[in-house]
């Protein structure tokens, strides 16, 4: 069979890819523990369920407009409004299943060869995959442990061309936790409006953070017309399944958005979209408790990482990620998951899934229990004391 050459520079998700490793070893009957994959461990709130299941009841299972339902474009607009002091127009909003349709969307819209787009890393892997795919090139934004997982601003400059159309910022951060303070978020609007520059800022983890606040680029004066902001309902509600992310945009963007998704996607499923909007206007208690859950996961795994021989780790700001230097054990990064998901059966993610910066690092998921977090670092510690 012949493939397109374009499908040899698409990338992916290795939290997928170790997940099916780690199945596969469970099902030979080897116990395994999972904390390479980023998916809250909690169940969905049940009044959004219930307001999911009541759509279904009462028919909402037909196509909707494709940039989303009117109601949940208008809760989206009020929620942007509450927290970032800007107030975008409905027309501003599209809904996807999924906040990276988003991500993959605008760099097709925006971007094409001989262009450059800057991106964090280590950070998510699919913001590379997608600028390679389109023909655009990828330049990589380095976030370094000694800036507790910030960048450089004055490297963040010299990044900058001509040919740079569009620059991504996530924070909280993923793989590292790290968030971005008002200075760094302030030079890269400096930096945006200066040479007319398209940000998308992903804030898909914004609820999830414990130093600190949550500094959005999308609320900076003048950036909303050069900002496209990012979110969703995976993290922050437990709804990983229910496939629902948003983008708020330039509606000329918006307009070109909504048609990328009648070509791929037609519409975000209905009765999905009332359950979002309970999501955003519903009692946020169990959010509240999810968030002091992780809190004290982050507390648990990051002092006992630091036990291990070899490890350091630095504690994380945000979302439920743990990304110890593992420079100190001698072996490299990738070669440690390996060693690690078979010798000990704990499934981590080397660092290296997230770009080359996260090389001697790994990545631990935390959204699991205190007690099988215990219980993996144990087995770490005996898994290493054999090399």
């Amino acid at each position: 069979m012949k493939f397109a050459k374009r499908m040899e520079r698409l990338g992916t998700e290795t939290a997928f890819e170790v997940m099916a490793k780690a199945k596969a070893l469970a099902a030979q009957g080897k116990d395994m523990i999972y904390l390479q994959i980023g998916e809250p461990d909690f169940p969905t709130p049940k009044h959004i369920i219930e307001a999911g299941v009541a759509a279904l009841r009462d028919g909402q299972t037909h196509y909707s407009p494709a940039a989303g339902i009117m109601p949940l474009r208008e809760a989206i607009v009020q929620e942007v409004y509450s927290r970032r002091g800007v107030k975008p127009s409905p027309q501003e909003v599209v809904v996807t299943p999924g906040a990276k349709p988003i991500i993959y969307f605008l760099i097709m819209a925006c971007c094409e060869a001989g262009d450059e787009v800057i991106y964090p890393n280590p950070g998510f892997p699919i913001y590379e995959s997608v600028i390679k795919f389109c023909g655009a090139t990828p330049v990589p934004l380095p976030l370094r442990e000694e800036k507790d997982f910030r960048f450089d601003l004055d490297e963040f400059r010299s990044l900058v061309t001509d040919r740079t159309s569009l620059i991504i910022m996530n924070t909280p951060a993923n793989p590292t936790g790290g968030i971005l303070t008002r200075e760094d978020i302030e030079v890269v609007a400096e930096v945006a409006k200066e040479r007319n520059i398209l940000v998308l800022s992903d804030e898909i983890y914004k609820n999830i953070i414990y130093e600190g606040k949550h500094e959005s680029l999308y609320g900076l004066p003048g950036m909303k017309e050069q900002t496209v902001l990012l979110d969703g309902f995976s993290k922050t509600y437990a709804m990983t399944g229910w496939r629902l992310g948003w983008g708020v945009m330039p509606e000329e963007l918006a307009k070109r958005v909504e048609k990328l998704m009648i070509n791929c996607n037609s519409c975000t499923a209905t009765f999905s979209q009332y359950a979002a909007i309970e999501a955003l206007q519903g009692p946020h208690d169990e959010v509240d408790a999810m968030v002091e859950k992780f809190r004290k996961r982050r507390d648990f795994i990051v002092e006992g990482l630091n036990k291990v021989p070899g490890f350091s780790c630095r504690l994380p700001k945000g979302a439920f990620y743990a990304f110890p230097n593992v420079k100190g054990v001698g072996m490299d990064s990738q070669k440690l998951e390996e060693y690690l998901l078979h010798e000990a059966g704990v499934a981590i993610l080397s660092g290296t899934a997230f770009g080359e910066y996260g090389a001697g690092y790994l990545r631990f998921s935390y959204a699991n229990s205190i007690d099988n977090i215990g219980l993996g670092l144990e087995r770490i510690k005996e898994a290493l004391a054999k090399l």
